[in-house]
């Protein structure tokens, strides 16, 4: 076995406050950690590139939620589907998100200074929704379970698709979601505006007809993560992140240490929002966690330390947070593991003693990704009365499995 870093604080390290981890305090269950595979717009992954997504071993992302868009003509919807099969075979949950109605359904109107606005007409929403099951039969048919269909991708950022104000949605969720054949994902707002969900929520019929309420960050406040409403009447339904890309699409991938940042969010995400599931933007690009050559970037390796270790079916569990300023806790448990993700965003080492209640794991193994290595395996260690401590290298990312 290696040597995990367990050890006295050394000159120059901070010494944190314990961070304690109870698993008895459970909170969400974790669907997942993914990206969206959008054929159409930048090509398709190549088999080995699907193998390095939804894999999770050395070298691997560890994705298991692949999102893929609902094209609005017939002719294409096997387009995303080779990609969408190989990551269902390897334990992957799908999920589609629509653009556009069929060009029949829809009609132009003002709306504000946009004089080509598009919107569903309300008398094809029947129809529309046939259109959205038909495509959940069409995947189904081929292999591929759908674990949800969206009503809208970004219904209230919709210069270039199809606008919905809140109380469309509301009257398509009560009057024809139902007859879909998988769970319904409403809204999907850019910004985690709640004005699009709380009247979801606060409409007993149309929530009914609702399984998952979808949103994406962009440039959403860590103040607007929580969601009490959701918390007050979202009984029985799933909270995910199905699009981001953070902190920007105009920076490489693999820029160091601004490429923590991608682990950061996800914690405040996980913690926070108490998200089930996070899905970036594309999965192969120049800011994304696949770079084109198909290699894992640094912004994918941050990714990687939860999505590796952190499987479906999962639960998060109560941790210390935030032990000392810039360093970020998150656990959860799942498959008589442990894991704790530990976010370093400070300049020094940090000497940091993890506490388990009530357990008594007998090793831990950790990875550490900082600006010379990617998930480098650190090996394993003794675990003494539920206890250890780690230093954790200036600006890195660690995860650590306790049995």
């Amino acid at each position: 076995m290696g040597a995990l870093p367990v050890l006295a604080a050394t000159a120059g390290e901070a010494v944190a406050a314990t961070a304690v981890i109870d698993p008895s305090v459970s909170r969400q269950v974790i669907r997942g950690f993914g990206g969206m595979n959008h054929t159409a717009w930048i090509g398709d992954l190549t088999p080995a590139q699907r193998e390095t997504a939804f894999g999770a071993g050395d070298g691997q992302l560890g994705f298991s939620v692949l999102r893929i868009p609902v094209p609005e003509d017939r002719a294409a919807w096997s387009r995303d589907l080779a990609t969408a099969q190989r990551a269902s075979a390897l334990g992957a949950t799908v999920i589609a998100s629509p653009w556009n109605p069929p060009a029949s359904m829809t009609e132009t109107f003002v709306r504000g200074t946009q004089t080509d606005a598009r919107r569903l007409r309300h008398d094809m929403y029947g129809a529309y929704a046939r259109h959205l099951d038909d495509f959940t039969v069409h995947m189904r048919d081929n292999g591929v379970n759908l674990y949800g269909i969206s009503v809208q991708n970004e219904p209230d950022y919709a210069h270039d698709w199809t606008w919905w104000t809140a109380a469309e949605l509301v009257r398509f969720l009560r009057e024809n979601a139902g007859t879909i054949s998988t769970r319904v994902i409403a809204p999907e707002s850019f910004q985690y505006l709640k004005n699009m969900s709380d009247p979801i929520l606060n409409d007993p019929v149309a929530l009914a007809n609702t399984d998952i309420i979808g949103a994406h960050l962009y440039g959403t406040s860590l103040g607007n993560f929580p969601y009490p409403l959701f918390r007050q009447k979202g009984a029985g339904k799933e909270l995910w992140m199905t699009e981001v890309y953070h902190p920007n699409s105009s920076d490489s991938a693999d820029l160091w240490p601004q490429a923590l940042d991608v682990g950061e969010h996800i914690h405040h995400a996980m913690v926070d929002a108490e998200f089930q599931a996070y899905v970036w933007w594309y999965i192969r690009r120049g800011y994304g966690p696949m770079r084109e050559d198909g290699r894992l970037s640094k912004r994918g390796a941050a990714m990687a330390h939860f999505a590796r270790f952190v499987r479906p079916g999962y639960v998060r569990i109560q941790a210390t947070a935030n032990p000392v300023a810039n360093l970020w806790v998150s656990a959860y448990r799942g498959g008589g593991s442990t894991v704790v993700v530990a976010v370093n965003k400070g300049t020094g080492a940090v000497s940091q003693q993890f506490r388990l209640v009530n357990s008594a794991p007998s090793g831990v193994s950790s990875w550490v990704t900082d600006a010379g290595r990617n998930v480098a395996s650190l090996g394993t260690a003794g675990v003494s009365n539920g206890s250890f401590t780690a230093t954790l290298p200036a600006r890195s990312a660690m995860t650590f499995v306790l049995r």
